[in-house]
């Protein structure tokens, strides 16, 4: 049964929405998804998506690749979307991965939720996942506001991941300009105080594009940047005291040198552009992290094509003439990822 909430968006206005489960939609929490991942060493691809192309180019990849999915969105993506449209996409990508042949488990995360109220209203709309992000909070407020989320959420069934640590970048609403590590002396009591469900944690990965600042990086004989490495001894120790839990990364868009590229040559200008290399994330996937995220490399990877269409097709105006090219070339980067990456492609 639908129930109806009374939520009030405007000091003036009020407005209806329908609560409804994600069970009702076809969806899962992460539960079992990551209990599966950490027995058998491989990472759940979380992929945020806007529009239609990018849903469909996320599901053709998993279920060719018969892989479980994350599909996220950041509040600001929701706000361009609709929370009522993406009830409904998110739907549709469970119905559509049916007609493409496989049931494959798939979450509606979001992702940095910053507030209890957003929270909530996701859980009320239809998402099987929340992230709330109270990193930048004093680390009481951050505990106090993330334990509020997980008593909501966990009445429905709903699963919660919190943050500890920060992660520098810029990505939609969430900002910062350097670095917190996570401290592994907070994490057992952050976890036994929440109830969350999973732990993001800051290791070195970055939001964004540009992950790192060039006099952070060297460079390689092609004169391309090379990143510092990750952090794996922040993550190898919160792994001993916490054996067995989900851990989660942000940030973790490898920033493929052939988008950035094609990008630049045809009037984009991402100078200087570098993500986190690849082996360093499946090194990440097969110790404890069971969930990484991924954003900026399908950004990338469909305005490098659009970019790429308009130089060769100056008379196409069409909309599907240059979006369905940008979702062939989502779906290889996704289906890229699942197998050399994540190792999750079998898993579905």
């Amino acid at each position: 049964m639908f129930n109806f909430v009374k939520i009030e968006t405007h000091k003036f206005l009020n407005y209806y929405i329908i609560m409804v489960s994600y069970k009702e939609l076809g969806l899962v929490n992460t539960r079992e998804m990551f209990a599966k991942a950490i027995k058998g060493g491989y990472a759940i691809p979380a992929f945020n998506f806007n529009n239609m192309e990018q849903m469909q180019a996320i599901v053709q990849a998993c279920v060719e690749t018969s892989s479980p999915v994350i599909m996220q969105v950041s509040s600001g993506a929701r706000k361009y979307a609709n929370p009522t449209i993406l009830r409904y996409m998110a739907q549709g990508a469970v119905e559509y991965a049916k007609e493409l042949g496989k049931n494959i488990p798939i979450v509606l995360h979001l992702d940095h939720g910053d507030t209890f109220e957003l929270c909530k209203d996701c859980v009320d709309m239809g998402f099987s996942s929340v992230m709330i992000d109270g990193s930048h909070l004093p680390y009481d407020e951050n505990v106090a506001l993330t334990k509020k989320v997980v008593e909501y959420a966990h009445k429905h069934d709903v699963t919660v991941e919190g943050e500890l640590g920060v992660l520098a970048g810029v990505e939609d609403e969430v900002s910062a300009e350097h670095h917190t590590y996570t401290r592994p002396e907070d994490v057992e009591d952050f976890v036994k105080k929440t109830g969350v469900d999973s732990l993001a944690i800051s290791i070195g990965t970055s939001h964004g594009a540009n992950k790192f600042k060039p006099e952070q990086c060297t460079r390689n004989e092609q004169g391309i940047l090379v990143p510092p490495p990750l952090r794996f001894d922040v993550l190898e120790e919160v792994s001993k005291r916490l054996p067995g839990f989900p851990i989660v990364l942000h940030g973790s868009s490898s920033v493929p040198q052939e988008f950035v590229k094609i990008v630049n040559t045809y009037g984009g200008k991402m100078p200087d552009a570098i993500g986190i290399p690849e082996e360093e994330l499946r090194h990440a996937a097969q110790l404890s992290v069971c969930k990484i995220n991924i954003d900026s490399d399908i950004r990338l990877a469909i305005t490098a094509s659009i970019r790429e269409h308009f130089a060769e097709h100056p008379d196409h105006f069409d909309p599907r003439q240059y979006l369905k090219p940008a979702r062939q070339a989502v779906k290889d980067m996704v289906a890229h990822k699942i197998v050399n990456v994540l190792g999750c492609d079998g898993k579905a």
